[in-house]
């Protein structure tokens, strides 16, 4: 037996995989029960084996190795010789299993996914071989040398190391979804042994001020409107008086698109890697991920995949496949990513897409004034057809990066920019963002309001981002919000007039209502209209304060506008005016009802101005971090939704508790348990400061 392995050796010669057989003294190992690493380990560049080891290469058959339980550096599972698997050793001295490796080759990859040195020979799978029965019994020396291929000239296209494999012309390969349980609306209830009818929105109006004399007239009158989303509870709720229904998630389709130009490589590359590895484990059975990979080009990993365990295991071998070289092409994947969502087949309730690059597209956007939104064809744009179906959340990581372009783009789209400052938290911001898509409660979300007394006009709605529309009349008006996940909130200003009266002690002012489609029963669903009236007495006996709610929300508007009008100041080369605008807000904040009452949004509020004065204190600085944090934090209070932002530890994360939802949080702190890097976390509770409900 020791013979005819020793000639095997010498025949496979160097570089070469091969079956190890079990020996007797070992027992079988089943191919689904390898070992595998904690979460907090998966994908992590501290399981990676970084230094070559002197040892030759090519076969390693010493059954009492020291080194027989090394990992394999691309599925992160423990190598057993003997266990049943084939293990390649390349000629730079790293292992792999070779159904990964073979998958890596597969790929386009001809180099070290460790060290990246480039092989001169690369494993090819056969798939007519058995390679059990091959080494196991026959010890065909031929067959098996024949899985070794020495490289020729590559025909087809080379991209710095890496073999191209043409594309589909049509991304319409993605797995088929499974018959999906669409629920009645009673069915709905039973389901979840709810005798109460479903609601998936609470929608409150808030008057400026809860009394206006008889007498007198008002113009822009502010009532604020409040919308909050089912909440995600699970067991059985003792009563729902106060609760809004409980309900199982719809699937999602994810894209992401994640920049491996050169810049990315060594500990970005690794811990985009780890990020992307938390994505995958956290994502179910029924969503479906497709992974586009951009430097120079851009390339398709693999299509919209169920993520099953195999799913998972497709993906994560995908990923860290992914070697970092080249320039940087924003617009190629963005494009391969739209053609992913707009070439499917079918369709989740939910889609997305994640866009996260440290540098500058260097391709498209380089001339002096471009236009960012010629990133996304018209089918992205928030447009009353589209209503933002397809957000792309982007993240922009490091003090490269273009945080104007992703801006535009996530803007157009109806999807968030984040700031990452620090790489080492870049599993935690897609955490807080997975969190939020993995709870997507209602759809085509839209508020209809209409004025009841014929002498009240809507002059104006507040919306941030969100699409408004008011009649040229002034009777109604509507805002389109699109997606909202489970217990977010959403607060728009709607600026009225208050005609004076001669008699009665009320007057009617609104009507409004919502309608929303139900993402589980597929219903478009009408919550019952909701009426403002105000009392009319003769005479009011003292000032009446504004509303709280009212005015906090005012704060948010003003701030956001003073942010615009000091990025505009700073892009045109006028930093001490942008400094004084916001200055000059800061101080008008502190005059505010909501302020003086010590409210914590509007404390966190000013502390976040207060980092935005900081990050302007120079061009240097302005350039590094300063826009980015801007942008990051308008794109965060215009879309209403938590954005992480920069690695301050100061106002950003107060304001960002504000904006994260429960789901967040969760996501967020499963993220933190596995890693143990600085992490991105809300520094004070708004429990004792409670949004309108």
């Amino acid at each position: 037996m020791g013979s005819k392995w020793r000639r095997m050796k010498l025949a496979l010669g160097l570089n070469l995989c091969t079956y190890l057989p079990r020996t007797l003294e070992e027992s079988p190992t089943p191919l689904n029960s390898t070992e595998r690493l904690s979460d907090a380990a998966l994908l992590s560049p501290l399981n990676w084996p970084m230094t070559p080891t002197p040892s030759s290469y090519g076969l390693k058959l010493s059954r009492n190795s020291s080194k027989s339980s090394k990992t394999c550096s691309i599925c992160l599972t423990k190598m057993k010789e003997g266990g049943g698997h084939a293990i390649f050793t390349a000629e730079c001295s790293h292992s792999f299993h070779f159904h990964c490796i073979a998958s890596n080759v597969k790929h386009g990859n001809q180099v070290c996914p460790v060290c990246r040195a480039k092989w001169k020979e690369i494993p090819m799978q056969q798939p007519t071989f058995d390679l059990p029965y091959l080494f196991a019994r026959s010890y065909n020396n031929d067959a098996a040398i024949s899985l070794v291929h020495r490289l020729p000239t590559p025909r087809r296209v080379m991209n710095q190391g890496r073999v191209l494999a043409p594309e589909p012309l049509m991304f319409n390969d993605d797995e088929p979804l499974e018959q999906q349980l669409v629920f009645s609306g009673k069915s709905y209830n039973d389901a979840l042994g709810n005798n109460h009818p479903v609601r998936m929105m609470d929608l409150k109006i808030y008057p400026e001020v809860s009394a206006v004399p008889r007498a007198e007239s008002r113009e822009k009158f502010d009532v604020l409107v409040h919308l909050r989303a089912a909440a995600m509870v699970t067991g059985n709720a003792d009563s729902l008086n106060n609760q809004i229904s409980r309900y199982p998630r719809a699937p999602i389709d994810l894209v992401t698109v994640l920049d491996i130009s050169g810049s990315m490589a060594g500990t970005k590359l690794a811990l985009l890697k780890r990020a992307m590895g938390f994505v995958i484990q956290n994502l179910g059975s029924n969503d479906r991920l497709s992974v586009i990979a951009f430097s120079s080009t851009a390339r398709r990993l693999f299509p919209l995949t169920q993520m099953s365990d195999a799913g998972r295991h497709i993906a994560l071998q995908a990923v860290n496949s992914l070697v970092a070289n080249g320039g940087t092409n924003i617009a190629e994947g963005l494009k391969k990513s739209v053609k992913v969502m707009e070439d499917r087949r079918d369709k989740n309730p939910v889609a997305s897409i994640i866009l996260l690059s440290d540098g500058r597209d260097t391709y498209t956007m380089n001339q002096p004034d471009p236009n960012y939104k010629l990133l996304l064809p018209l089918s992205m744009h928030g447009c009353e057809s589209k209503r933002f179906q397809i957000p792309v959340h982007s993240f922009g990581f490091g003090s490269d990066h273009d945080a104007s372009l992703m801006h535009s783009v996530s803007e157009t789209s109806g999807g968030t920019f984040s700031f990452i400052e620090s790489e080492s938290v870049i599993q935690d911001a897609l955490a807080q963002c997975i969190g939020g898509l993995l709870s997507v409660a209602v759809q085509e979300l839209r508020l209809e309001i209409d004025g009841l007394c014929l002498d009240v006009h809507l002059s104006s709605i507040k919306t941030g981002s969100y699409p408004s529309l008011v009649t040229s009349d002034g009777r109604s008006g509507c805002v389109d919000i699109g997606d909202l996940y489970a217990d977010e909130e959403r607060d728009f200003l709607i600026s009225i007039n208050i005609p004076a009266q001669r008699g009665g002690n009320e007057t009617p002012l609104l009507k409004m209502r919502c309608v929303y489609k139900d993402l589980l029963t597929k219903e478009i669903v009408t919550l019952q209209s909701h009426v403002l009236k105000i009392q009319r007495p003769e005479t009011v006996g003292q000032e009446v304060d504004v509303s709280i709610e009212v005015d906090r929300q005012r704060n948010r508007f003003l701030a956001a506008e003073a942010m615009v009008k000091a990025r505009a100041l700073a892009e045109g080369e006028d930093l001490a005016a942008a400094v004084t605008v916001i200055q000059s807000f800061r101080q008008v904040l502190g005059e505010t009802v909501s302020a003086k009452s010590g409210d914590g949004f509007c404390v966190a509020l000013d502390r976040e101005l207060k980092e935005m004065q900081e990050r302007m204190a120079s061009r240097h600085v302005y350039e590094v971090s300063g826009r980015a944090y801007i942008l990051s934090g308008l794109s965060s209070h215009s879309w209403q939704r938590a954005t992480s932002r920069g690695e301050s530890g100061d106002g950003s994360s107060f304001v960002q508790a504000y904006y994260q939802t429960p789901s967040m949080v969760e996501m967020l702190n499963r993220s933190q348990a596995t890693s143990h890097h600085r992490v991105i976390q809300p520094l004070i509770s708004f429990a004792s400061q409670p949004k309108p409900r």
